[in-house]
């Protein structure tokens, strides 16, 4: 009896922090990055995004996401930001400095949470650098 309450109280804890992590993300710019895959079908992914030296910058948590390989196979994509959208070209930069650069813009805009969610979440980052995409 005494093991099953300690295993209730574990769940419980568990829920509560994911709730928490859950709302703390929402608390601070959340974007929608639109991305189409190889059919032509559409796809929305919710995401940080920071501006660093006058540049858009999303980051994927771990390299296998598909949102990153859509974008890859097809860099011409849309963010929602603030009730506007707009075309970008999406550029992964897998470069150390880049990566510790916007690190440290995550880390300044979402603080403690954007630690949290790279211990829970995180394994080989990867910056994304969006530009806006020439008309056509």
């Amino acid at each position: 009896m005494r093991a099953l309450r300690i295993a209730g109280a574990i769940l419980g804890l568990l829920v509560l922090v994911a709730v928490a992590t859950y709302v703390a993300g929402e608390q601070t710019e959340v974007a929608v990055l639109h991305t189409v895959d190889d059919g032509g079908a559409p796809h929305a992914t919710k995401m940080w995004v920071v501006d660093h030296d006058g540049v858009a910058w999303v980051r994927v948590a771990r390299p296998e996401r598909l949102w990153l390989q859509r974008l890859e196979a097809q860099p011409r994509v849309e963010i929602t930001r603030n009730g506007e959208t707009q075309t970008m070209l999406a550029k992964p930069d897998r470069s150390p400095a880049t990566r510790a650069a916007i690190d440290a813009a995550f880390r300044a805009k979402y603080g403690l949470v954007d630690w949290w969610y790279g211990v829970l979440l995180r394994s080989n980052p990867i910056p994304v650098r969006l530009d806006p995409a020439p008309a056509g």
